[in-house]
């Protein structure tokens, strides 16, 4: 009978049993080596991106805060270093329309022809197997009754663009309306080596 209970014990240990008892230590000690790894790795990535985020920071208020400050200081616009690199102040644009203003932002492009800048969207989302609802939607969405999702809004560079080109121009408009700003840039251009 002892050779019946070990056939059994054995067909139920090649079936059943769970692969982490079927391993030997080795390759669990591999196992558990390398979660920790992809651990401290994870840990790593996280710290380096930290690293960047405020090297990225503090290059940003040396570009655009203390170099064109104490260059403005001295009365110099651009100069050349030693090395050849040639330092200039440039105008530097940006613009962020608030939520809260975002309406009085596209009424106004609207009212002074400037709403070719706003993206409208307009989708209806289908499940699976409705891909000839989803053909028949697109030509006759109206008859199909399905309600679409409408969606407007203004790409950062094009804000971007926009602000920049109606200050150069000189033309008036609601700046604070659409969150523009105009700064100062220290920009740096390698010299030849």
């Amino acid at each position: 009978m002892n050779d019946i209970s070990e056939l059994m014990e054995a067909d139920f240990e090649s079936n059943f049993a769970n692969p982490l008892e079927k391993t030997n230590n080795s390759a669990l000690s591999t196992v558990s080596k390398l979660a920790r790894a992809i651990k401290a790795k994870e840990q790593e990535v996280q710290s380096l991106d930290d690293q960047l985020k405020l090297a990225k920071k503090e290059l940003l208020k040396l570009t655009d805060e203390e170099l064109p400050a104490s260059m403005a200081e001295v009365g110099l616009a651009s100069f050349t270093l030693d090395d050849g690199s040639e330092v200039n102040i440039k105008p530097t644009y940006g613009a962020s329309i608030l939520v809260k203003n975002r309406e009085a932002a596209y009424e106004w492009l609207r009212d002074n022809g400037y709403d070719d800048i706003i993206k409208n969207t307009v989708s209806c989302s289908f499940g699976r197997g409705e891909d000839d609802k989803a053909s028949a939607f697109k030509a006759f969405a109206s008859k199909e009754g399905y309600l679409a999702e409408q969606a407007t809004g203004i790409h950062s560079s094009t804000l971007r663009a926009f602000v920049k080109e109606r200050v150069e121009n000189g033309d008036e408009f609601p700046m604070d309306l659409f969150g523009a700003y105009v700064a100062q840039r220290a920009v740096i251009k390698r010299g030849k080596a």
